[in-house]
């Protein structure tokens, strides 16, 4: 797991799928609120006129000089609930994107939010 100190590094390279076709620049990284741990990044997709963000899971994600490899096939990713640049992702619409990837979502006991941007 990359921890949140690195990744911050990484932001504007490259986000490559596991094949290493580009997917995006990665923009900003979303933690676990019950770990702390780096859990979801941003990547910013789209022409230059009409970018926006894109969510991908950053488990089995791996660095490398230059890019951030996920574990996502890239039109997986960009099919995946995405905001404007400006927006930060709705607390309903959480549920959605993790089920866009399979993952399960768990909310904190009062309802808190499962993701939280750093």
């Amino acid at each position: 797991m990359i921890r949140i100190g690195d990744i911050r590094e990484w932001r504007t390279h490259d986000v490559v799928d596991p094949d290493g076709h580009k997917i995006g620049t990665l923009e900003a990284v979303y933690v676990d609120t019950s770990t702390d741990e780096p859990a979801m990044a941003t990547v910013q997709v789209g022409l230059p006129t009409r970018h926006r963000l894109v969510f991908v899971p950053l488990d089995d994600a791996q660095v490398g000089p230059g890019y951030v490899k996920v574990g996502y096939d890239r039109a997986l990713v960009r099919e995946s609930p995405s905001i404007g640049t400006d927006d930060v992702l709705p607390a309903e619409d959480e549920p959605a994107l993790f089920k866009h990837y399979g993952l399960p979502y768990q909310p904190g006991a009062n309802g808190e939010r499962q993701l939280a941007r750093r």
